[in-house]
């Protein structure tokens, strides 16, 4: 018997999305977003818009459709992932699905496409991309914002924790 990959099919800017199941530890509506001003960190970093603290830890929101360089569109919903400090904005959930299979990106994607995507999943008469999870936060762009935050925090007079 064969088994496939557990998925959650989202929506960003009127696109089809699917991401490990696995990856997600909460779905969620958008309330206790703290805004997060680190456009002056680069445009790298425009992606970021937001923070959110939950069960003591800070994790940084991602615009998907900033990261995937597409029109703003109305965020309804919140993805907070597993294993990292990241949560991403999101226009909606369609449902949890299974994959059997994942097919390998087609030489047409390049440049940041390549790290965004996972690989393709055939969907009854649809392709979905399937999203990398640790794309949307480098290590890198974690350290950097962390210690904005911190930075910003003791401006404030606030211990960050």
């Amino acid at each position: 018997m064969h088994h496939g990959e557990a998925v959650i099919l989202f929506a960003s800017a009127g696109i089809t999305f699917a991401i490990s199941a696995a990856a997600v530890d909460e779905i969620r509506n958008t309330s206790g977003l703290e805004p997060l001003r680190a456009g002056h960190l680069g445009p790298k970093f425009s992606k970021f818009k937001y923070t959110l603290e939950r069960d003591g830890r800070t994790y940084f929101v991602v615009d998907a459709n900033e990261h995937f360089h597409a029109l703003p569109t109305r965020h309804t919903r919140l993805l907070v992932l597993r294993a990292s400090p990241t949560a991403i904005l999101v226009d909606g959930i369609d449902r949890m699905t299974e994959i059997a299979s994942l097919h390998a990106l087609p030489r047409a994607f390049a440049g940041d496409e390549r790290n965004w995507y996972r690989g393709l999943a055939v969907l009854k008469d649809s392709v979905v991309p399937v999203v990398n999870a640790d794309a949307f936060l480098s290590r890198a762009e974690c350290t950097i914002l962390k210690a904005a935050v911190e930075k910003m925090g003791a401006a404030k007079g606030v211990v960050a924790g």
